[in-house]
């Protein structure tokens, strides 16, 4: 009777650890991370008579988590990809509609400065079509700094938002932590059986701690689980956690950056090494995007103030001066390590605006050699010797021309980041607009030949200073093939020159041509221009500049410049949409997977809820059963 009575209660006792796990399977079919719990059983050991072995019952051995280990692993990889490339694409957007803007972008400032230059061209001596030109330019300015002002708010927002990221990476790190602790003593104290819920709640933590960062999990045989970011740094290890901490860059003050705090010290981890995850994608573009962006930016301003300063200063203003600076050129940015010694500093600013890239540079003097290197591929210039003016050390425009530096120090150089955000109109009085050019040309009124004079061109800077110096030219008496120039300047009186029809003669700065055949005691002046208010030839240099080749190596306008900069961000955001896209699909497939082996499936938890109450009963019915038959041995005896 007692073995019938034990197998029962067995059976009944397995039953209810069925229906109770059942039970839990149902009310946790929505918790987050929640994985199906399934009984597992054995049969007792069958008791050996001489009829062979007769069953004694069941045994409820452990209660596991229907887990699939790869899957998990799985979707942490695909899931911390995916956050990266999300987080990456929803901040380029921003910038993309920002530039891409017909109305708000660059391009339609561009267009209506050149517009304004191009009236005061058709319309030199009208005061309200100089006052147009200096109101556009204003104008154009303003927008650079707008552009510049919403891009710099990016980059502080893309900082708080590490700084964010990095405080709850530090929270999820430590509730990991001390999950291990608790599966550790909870384990222990039932003999090793799994604490499923609470190992739950640990995949949970991982899974969210993935979406912020790439994460690496690795088991241990004590239950605890080590947990690895980026490329390979503990964050957790058994029951203790690291701390991360959002930083300053040594190199770069406006710029946060994250450090892994050991005991009193910090140690900053290398950028590169931190990737997935919404921290990894946050890098990624501020970093890269969004710091090329600004810099193409600058670089269009900076090469703008440059050509149209240099060719301004070739020309004449309505009170008869020489030009001088429309806008003011944004000078290459500084920083200093903050391991350097105070007093050490460089001198650094551009010399060629038509070769400057979009890249950042590093300054640096390891005690032998001075070394400028381009940070986007690592290129470098060195020198034995310091940097002076007269020999400078120069990469991609940008020029070293002085350094009080020592050993093991460095500079971080941003030639062109401030150029959208410092560019500025020097000019507010309409007379100085240099619309004019600074000489004119005439043929004598007493020439007998038919040849003509060009209206001439100024040389490029520097302004020669005799350039407003009367010069005349006088063909032989009689005509032999050959001139004389005379006047002020370095050069004259030049005689005896031979001539050629259409060839340069330059002098003082000015360059002209004559054409057609000279007669003997031909003249030919260059005077200076006075009065020259109807004078628009600087004026239509000065228009021209909006579709010359000056930036880029002369490969392209400032237009052009500007397109090729909003379609390298606008194919970039639309990488980034595809290849999100595709990324959250495996994403959402390989949860499905998961969630095909250890979701819990309500039809079937009903069934099997039917299915252990039968076999609860059959239980209680076979214990009812040797109860009877116990009471009908007592009766007979």
């Amino acid at each position: 009777m007692g073995s019938i009575l034990n197998s029962g209660i067995s059976g009944l006792n397995a039953a209810q650890a069925n229906l109770l796990t059942t039970s839990h399977n149902i009310a946790n079919a929505d918790t987050p991370g929640y994985t199906r719990q399934q009984v597992i059983q054995s049969t007792n050991i069958p008791q050996s008579t001489g009829a062979g072995f007769i069953g004694r019952g069941v045994n409820v051995t452990t209660v596991q988590r229907i887990h699939n280990q790869f899957l998990t692993t799985q979707l942490l990889q695909v899931q911390t990809q995916s956050s990266q490339l999300n987080n990456h694409y929803n901040q380029i957007s921003q910038v993309d509609n920002l530039l891409a803007d017909p109305v708000s972008g660059l391009s339609p400032a561009l267009q209506d400065f050149f517009s304004g230059v191009n009236d005061v061209a058709a319309n030199p001596s009208s005061v309200p079509s100089r006052q147009a030109m200096i109101s556009n330019s204003q104008a154009l300015v303003s927008r650079f700094h707008s552009l510049d002002q919403r891009l710099s708010e990016m980059y502080q927002a893309a900082n708080t938002e590490i700084n964010s990221s990095v405080s709850e990476i530090n929270s999820l790190a430590k509730q990991i932590s001390e999950l291990n602790h608790n599966i550790q003593m909870a384990e222990g104290a039932a003999g090793g059986h799994p604490a499923n819920d609470l190992l739950d709640q640990r995949d949970n933590l991982i899974n969210q701690l993935s979406k912020l960062v790439n994460t690496e999990v690795v088991k241990q045989s004590d239950g605890s689980s080590n947990v690895f970011i980026g490329t390979g740094q503990a964050l957790v290890v058994g029951n203790q956690s690291m701390s991360l901490k959002a930083m300053v860059s040594p190199e770069n003050p406006q710029k946060m950056t994250i450090g892994l705090v050991s005991g009193n010290k910090t140690v900053l981890l290398p950028e590169e090494q931190i990737h997935g995850g919404s921290l990894g994608g946050i890098l990624d573009f501020r970093n890269d995007s969004l710091n090329e962006a600004q810099n193409a930016l600058g670089r269009i301003a900076i090469n703008l103030a440059q050509a149209f300063n240099e060719q301004h200063n070739l020309g004449l203003d309505l009170n008869g001066n020489l030009g001088t600076d429309f806008f003011s050129v944004p000078q290459p940015q500084v920083f200093s390590h903050t391991a350097n010694n105070p007093a050490s500093n460089i001198t650094a600013d551009i010399s060629d605006v038509s070769a400057l890239t979009t890249n950042d540079y590093r300054f640096s003097f390891d005690g032998t050699n001075y070394t400028l290197t381009r940070l986007s591929d690592s290129q470098s210039v060195s020198t034995a010797a310091a940097p002076t003016a007269g020999s400078p050390l120069i990469m991609d425009g940008l020029r070293i021309s002085s350094a009080t530096i020592n050993a093991n120090e460095r500079f971080l150089i941003q030639p062109t980041i401030n150029g959208a955000k410092n560019i500025a109109v020097n000019i507010s009085d309409t007379a100085k607009i240099a619309a004019a050019a600074p000489v004119r040309t005439e043929a004598a009124l007493s020439n007998t030949s038919n040849a003509t004079i060009s209206q001439g061109s100024i040389n490029p800077l520097p302004l020669d200073p005799n350039l407003q110096q009367p010069v005349t030219i006088t063909f032989h008496s009689p005509y032999d093939g050959q001139f004389d120039v005379t006047g002020t300047g370095s050069a004259l009186p030049a005689n005896n020159q031979v001539y050629t029809e259409g060839a340069d003669i330059s002098f003082n700065g000015w360059t002209i041509q004559i054409n057609g055949q000279p007669a003997a005691g031909d003249v030919f002046t260059i005077d200076p221009n006075h009065n020259g208010s109807a004078d628009n030839r600087n004026a239509l240099l000065l228009a021209g500049l909006q579709t010359q080749n000056s930036m880029a190596g002369g490969t392209a306008s400032f237009q052009e410049a500007y397109g090729q900069m909003v379609s390298l961000i606008g194919n970039k955001t639309r990488e980034l949409e595809v290849t999100s896209k595709a990324q959250n699909n495996l994403v959402t497939q390989t949860e499905r997977s998961l969630q095909a082996v250890s979701g819990v499936n309500l039809d079937e938890e009903a069934a099997n809820l039917l299915r252990f109450q039968h076999a609860f009963q059959a239980s209680s019915k076979v214990i009812e059963i040797s109860s009877s038959l116990f009471e009908s041995i007592l009766r007979i005896g």
